[in-house]
């Protein structure tokens, strides 16, 4: 499936697009559309009783009104919380979506994702499978599938496992002599490497194995064109629209 991925602009909206409205919410999916990006980026993680939901730390502490961590706290809390005042007092009551939202408004918009796995602690296997069994019932059987993501090597190993046929990305924070290896071993078609990564060589071996790179976290318009040039075939960003009207 990886052959058939498009990125046009070569640009993802990291957690949405961090930098014009909160991650992870349906605002960012949806400014993220009117900048003309056509991939976004979402993270998710487990309530305690299981409702896949878009957030990026184990706690609920940094990007909502509450604390505490996301394991312990049930959807029926979750939907109360406030997830756009922290940002900015113009998101305030912005909600903190359930992935089946937030990817019905991607189809919608005729977008597409990377589905970040994020699981809590001990419980990789148990976020990966509801995660998956929510977007296969979500998402239409076709050519064009969303990016199953993780830098979770078990929770990629079960996407395989239970969806085959749709693509993966490894994400790696540290350069791997083995990155070839953990790719057989999730069978993932692209990896996903952190910006100061990557070098000339290091991209020129990568793509020498033809397999699709991509880098995150990129907002420098200079440094995207770069790495494009290379043969990197999207940056994942917190601004894409100033890396869209510069490359």
């Amino acid at each position: 499936m990886v052959s058939s991925l498009s990125f046009c602009p070569p640009v993802i909206a990291h957690r949405g697009g961090g930098v014009h409205a909160p991650e992870n919410t349906l605002a960012a999916i949806g400014l993220a559309h009117e900048q003309g990006v056509g991939w976004v980026e979402v993270d998710v993680k487990l309530t305690l009783d299981g409702i896949p939901i878009l957030m990026h730390d184990d706690t609920l502490d940094r990007t909502t009104d509450a604390t505490g961590f996301v394991a312990d706290a049930p959807w029926k809390l979750v939907q109360q919380l406030d997830g756009g005042s922290w940002f900015d007092s113009h998101f305030a009551g912005e909600r903190v979506p359930r992935l089946t939202d937030a990817l019905q408004r991607v189809l919608e918009y005729g977008m597409n994702a990377f589905v970040e796995l994020k699981p809590c602690p001990r419980r990789a296997q148990a976020t990966t499978m509801v995660t998956l069994i929510e977007m296969s019932r979500i998402w239409p059987e076709g050519d064009k599938f969303p990016v199953i993501s993780s830098f979770d090597l078990d929770s990629l190993v079960v996407a395989r496992q239970l969806l085959p046929h749709w693509p993966r990305a490894l994400f790696l924070d540290e350069w791997r002599e083995d990155w070839k290896a953990l790719l057989d071993k999730t069978q993932s078609g692209l990896i996903t490497l952190r910006d100061d990564l990557l070098t000339r060589e290091r991209v020129e071996i990568i793509m020498e194995k033809k397999k699709t790179l991509l880098a995150y976290t990129i907002d420098d318009p200079v440094r995207a064109r770069e790495l494009l040039a290379w043969g990197v075939s999207a940056v994942f960003s917190d601004n894409p629209r100033k890396i869209i009207e510069n490359i």
